[in-house]
């Protein structure tokens, strides 16, 4: 499929940040408030105002810490389950671009908070964002702005340790498969993130889950197939039970 991939390979992460913060400053999102949690994880999660957050997570292995670090941020599906619920309920905030396959977010077109819960409750990977304020979703935009003019993406511009790469799709999927080869033998556990169904490949050595709870999705093209065909099929239900 064509389009645009992001590849993340977090051997290469040190958890600057520069990516976080180059994605709040290009989208001129404001700094979040937070509070000491015991982690060097700042802010505690996505939001309105943070489209991409670098994950920390400390565990202890055979005495010693371990850090692990994961690149958050939509994963511009390839068949979106918030777009397909998003057209079954009939909102208009959501699109997809044909020539990148980014998803797309308007945030000034409102949603009402039911069906920005049914958006958000669609995402294997827990991403849509709704703001209170003013009834707009929010998330990463993939740089569109920034890609149409032939620029990288600001988080991928800024990774000092070629952590984070973007491209064609096609370019990607062969530079994290070599990857991936390259490392196996070395660390046996390591995988590609749910590659076949989103634009957004992250490479792991070790369990995901020690990532993110939400670093994989298993079963996602069940997961993704049956969300859509339940918030299609639910006008449906709707208008046979007022009938």
């Amino acid at each position: 499929m064509a389009g645009k991939t992001f590849f993340i390979d977090t051997t290469k992460c040190t958890a600057c940040r520069g990516c976080q913060i180059a994605c709040k400053q290009w989208n001129m999102n404001p700094g979040t408030k937070t509070l000491q949690r015991g982690s060097h994880q700042n802010p505690e999660d996505l939001s309105v105002s943070t489209f991409k957050l670098v994950r920390f997570n400390e565990l202890e292995e055979n005495g010693k810490p371990k850090w692990y670090f994961f690149a958050d941020q939509c994963r511009h599906c390839l068949e979106p389950p918030c777009f397909y619920t998003a057209e079954a309920k009939g909102v208009k905030a959501i699109t997809r671009d044909e020539a990148t396959g980014a998803v797309l977010f308007n945030p000034k077109v409102k949603v009402k908070a039911a069906d920005a819960k049914a958006i958000r409750e669609s995402c294997p990977w827990d991403i849509p964002r709704w703001n209170e304020k003013t009834g707009g979703l929010a998330k990463c935009t993939m740089c569109i702005d920034r890609i149409k003019e032939g620029l990288l993406p600001a988080c991928v511009k800024s990774c000092p340790t070629g952590a984070l790469n973007f491209g064609d799709r096609d370019k990607m999927l062969e530079m994290a498969k070599k990857k991936l080869e390259e490392i196996k033998a070395a660390y046996p556990k390591a995988q590609l993130l749910n590659a076949d169904i989103h634009r957004v490949i992250f490479l792991v050595v070790d369990d995901p889950k020690k990532y993110h709870k939400n670093a994989l999705v298993e079963d996602p093209i069940g997961i993704t197939r049956l969300a859509a065909i339940k918030k299609l099929l639910q006008p449906i239900v709707n208008f046979s039970l007022k009938g």
